[in-house]
């Protein structure tokens, strides 16, 4: 039983919560202090205080983390996936309705305007990744990480995951994220 309150207190907050993790706050905190009282008033301000303290969506790291305490590693699972799954949900109708439409000469012009937005999207934020890459780690380790990276993504054709963990590993060791 608990695990379906655990699934309903997140899953209530996920479907009227519209706009993300902070409109969804009031609505958790009613769920876990007031309906189900695993927290009080104190305990949910200070998880909330360490849920804005840590990177990520807030409303997922709160329900891990009461999900959790309420019932160990299983009821953190079903807390995070009771929040996400509204919009997966919704995802998966939407993208059921756009496949059903795709020949549809309405949804190919839609697309098609939408894929420069996203190019432009994807060039402004690789920009502002290099310039934060240039101002933290200096201009060698910069385009040292992005030509070891263009040489291992398309000469070698590493997947792009073990590339990642290549850099972060780099990052560790030798930009002072470890040492």
């Amino acid at each position: 039983m608990i695990y379906w309150s655990i699934f309903i207190a997140f899953f209530i907050p996920g479907i009227l919560g519209y706009g993300g993790g902070p409109a969804s706050i009031p609505l958790i905190e009613n769920e876990v202090v007031n309906r189900y009282g695993w927290m009080s008033i104190n305990e949910f301000s200070e998880l909330l205080a360490m849920g804005n303290a840590l990177p990520g969506p807030i409303a997922t790291k709160m329900a891990g983390y009461i999900g959790f305490q309420q019932a160990g590693i299983l009821g953190a699972f079903i807390g995070v996936f009771a929040t996400v799954a509204p919009s997966l949900i919704l995802m998966i109708v939407l993208l059921s309705i756009l496949f059903k439409f795709k020949d549809s000469s309405k949804v190919q012009r839609m697309t098609k305007l939408i894929r420069p937005t996203i190019a432009m999207l994807l060039g402004v934020m690789a920009y502002e990744f290099f310039v934060s890459s240039y101002t933290g780690a200096g201009l060698f380790q910069t385009f040292f990480l992005i030509a070891a990276g263009y040489l291992l993504l398309e000469k070698l054709k590493v997947h792009p995951a073990l590339v990642i963990i290549g850099a972060l590993g780099y990052g560790a060791v030798f930009l002072g994220g470890i040492i």
